[in-house]
């Protein structure tokens, strides 16, 4: 059973600058099989690759600090990018888990912000005895600053373990002005639709958005198990911090999070 983990913590002080890690350090873990390396992704773009030592691994690519891939240790892939996805810098990676920041969906910017539109940087890595990390990187630019007026630091930190990928990710107010915002990570499952089910959402309230994503349809989830014997466009209220996923493949994943 693999473990997705997603913590999310909000700062809210001036303190900008506050990591700096040399590439010489990081440039020295990429030689070693095991922790974290550079590599050359689709389009010529660069990702790193994540490997713990149980050989769990995990690809990020630089361009939107996008996740792409999650492979446990015999290979399998619990990630998935869409077929059509491109790898130009021009549009987001569609799939894997992308970037929602600072706003999620439609509304005054573009659709789902811009942080998985922009490129992220190293700012540390590790690797331990069971895990292999890295912390990257996001700060305001003249891109971001044309449509969201405001400085601000993103550190993001995956985590890839024996059997589980973790992530935390935090934002920092670095302007001399408050502003809010609101994020996700936009997790795309490989699962089989017909065989896939989640469990945990019992009680929930509903709002369905089939077939006027306008006027939703209120509700309340009565099902131990959640199925998609069909099209599916439903959003569950209060979600609790813990759910679990059959994929239809073979993989019964928990998800947990924390501050979201």
């Amino acid at each position: 059973m693999a473990i997705v983990s997603v913590s999310n913590s909000f700062l809210t002080f001036n303190s900008p600058n506050q990591l700096r890690f040399s590439r010489r350090r990081f440039s020295a873990m990429a030689s070693s099989t095991t922790g974290v390396r550079v590599a050359e992704g689709e389009g010529n773009l660069p990702k790193l690759v994540l490997t713990s030592p149980q050989n769990s691994e995990a690809e990020i690519y630089l361009f939107g600090g996008c996740i792409t891939s999650w492979k446990v240790a015999s290979g399998k892939d619990l990630l998935f990018v869409r077929p059509d996805a491109v790898f130009n810098k021009i549009k987001p990676i569609s799939g894997g888990i992308p970037h929602c920041f600072p706003q999620f969906g439609p509304g005054l910017i573009q659709q789902h912000g811009f942080g998985r539109n922009m490129d992220w940087s190293v700012v540390d890595s590790q690797n331990a005895d069971d895990n292999a990390a890295v912390t990257l990187e996001l700060k305001d630019g003249p891109y971001s600053r044309a449509m969201w007026d405001f400085a601000f630091q993103a550190l993001y930190k995956v985590i890839v373990g024996a059997d589980s990928l973790s992530t935390e990710l935090k934002i920092t107010n670095t302007d001399d002005k408050p502003f809010s915002f609101s994020t996700a990570l936009h997790t795309y499952f490989r699962a089989s639709s017909a065989g896939a089910s989640v469990r945990g959402l019992k009680g929930c309230k509903t709002l369905n958005k089939d077939p006027d994503p306008k006027n939703p349809i209120e509700g309340k989830e009565d099902r131990d198990a959640v199925t998609f014997p069909g099209f599916v466009d439903t959003v569950y209220l209060d979600a609790p911090n813990e759910l679990q996923f059959d994929n239809g493949l073979g993989d019964k994943i928990i998800i947990k999070n924390t501050n979201w």
